[in-house]
């Protein structure tokens, strides 16, 4: 897993259509997900209603 640090307005570029930008919203930050039409985008307690986690998530208990 690439793991980059992002400030608000910053953004990264996966293949030529898929942009994910780092946005401030009433003091939080939030992900803006510009992505084809056709390509799925899940949350990921969505997603895992019916599948397992991605291998890349751990689940380490939070302290």
């Amino acid at each position: 897993m690439l793991m980059l640090g992002r400030n608000p307005e910053e953004y990264v570029v996966i293949g030529e259509d898929i942009v994910i930008k780092v946005v401030s919203e009433d003091g939080s930050l939030k992900l803006a997900i510009d992505a084809p039409k056709e390509m799925p985008i899940l949350r990921g307690e969505v997603y895992e209603r019916t599948h397992e986690p991605p291998k890349c998530i751990s689940r380490k208990p939070r302290s």
